[in-house]
């Protein structure tokens, strides 16, 4: 059996990788570390692509979000707004149920290896360049499971800082999409912030940061068509607030199967119809929101506040739309 080569054990690459291993492919998994995690529904819609939420996941259906001003306002939803998973190498984590799946497939994990930059196969190393960045501390807590964010130009320019707090385990963090040199600044205002209102207590806290890089690529192909690009790898993210994870298993998942049915060729076509359409909408929604300023966020969220349903509420503002396409075109040209 002809080996696939897979570069990256992220969720892009192992969500790849498992596609091909249950159609009878041999696939490789190439990973430079030394570990995973090194650093509708979206449940239903994994479990339709054959991955199994074998990790841990929060439903999040309520939050509290302040503006500029330190007004807090909460926010319900009748489903979940989203799940809340951790990264990582220790057990639990999103990247250790992958790699358990992947291991039950007898899937081959070649940790210390980098594949060739001209291999063919599939790419999923992560993002290449720097869109925006985010920092912050992970640590454990007593208090109660929540998630609280901030939406400030002076914790986060252009973009938010929250504390999620969850099973006795907390994240604190800022992403921040401009004057992205000064992080410390922006990292130990957020900390002071969520202190003041939170009284955390941060002994013990590990910190994390790392980037984001998003783009709509003309072709998510290289080496001649040979290499498919899943994931960040491929510019493959929501650009408004920067998740990715969903854009990536995705994305993982069609390139398998673009490589199964022996048509790479069809992958642009694939992953244009799966998300392109969210993905120009994402970026468009970031060039307003970009130029919102703390008074801007103000009124966001008092709109949002006034929904009777804040997933509902979001989930039209996401959405793809005639005059979002426009406006993408707009904005490609000026670029």
């Amino acid at each position: 059996m002809v080996e696939i080569p897979v570069a990256g054990a992220g969720p892009a690459g192992l969500a790849a990788a498992l596609t091909l291993a249950r159609a009878g492919a041999r696939p490789v998994v190439y990973e430079r570390r030394q570990e995973v995690g090194a650093r509708r529904d979206v449940l239903d819609e994994l479990a339709a692509i054959g991955i199994a939420a074998e990790f841990d996941c929060h439903p999040v259906a309520e939050a509290i979000l302040y503006g500029p001003d330190g007004h807090a306002w909460r926010y319900r939803a009748s489903t979940p707004l989203f799940y809340m998973v951790r990264r990582g190498v220790e057990s639990g984590s999103l990247d250790q149920g992958l790699k358990r799946q992947a291991l039950a497939h007898d899937i081959e994990l070649r940790f210390g290896t980098a594949l060739p930059e001209a291999a063919s196969g599939i790419r999923a190393t992560g993002p290449r360049g720097s869109y925006a960045i985010v920092v912050g501390y992970v640590f454990r807590t007593t208090l109660p499971d929540a998630l609280v964010g901030v939406l400030s130009d002076r914790l986060a320019p252009k973009g938010y800082a929250y504390l999620v707090t969850a099973g006795g385990r907390a994240t604190l963090a800022c992403c921040i999409f401009a004057d992205c040199a000064n992080y410390r600044g922006y990292l130990d205002r957020t900390v002071s912030f969520f202190q003041a209102r939170t009284g955390i207590d941060l002994a013990g806290a590990q910190r994390f940061g790392g980037t984001g890089n998003v783009r709509l690529p003309a072709t998510a192909r290289r080496n001649g068509g040979g290499t498919l690009l899943a994931g960040e790898a491929a510019g493959f993210q929501d650009a408004l607030w920067g998740f990715g994870l969903r854009y990536a298993m995705v994305s993982g998942h069609l390139a398998a199967r673009a490589l199964l049915e022996r048509d790479p060729g069809s992958y642009d076509r694939r992953w244009r119809a799966r998300f392109g359409g969210l993905m120009r909408a994402s970026l468009v929604n970031r060039y307003f929101f970009a130029r919102l300023g703390d008074r801007g966020y103000d009124a966001f969220l008092r709109h949002l506040g006034a929904a009777e349903d804040a997933r509902e509420w979001l989930r039209r503002h996401y959405a793809p739309s005639v005059w979002k396409d426009l406006w993408y075109l707009l904005l490609r040209r000026a670029d």
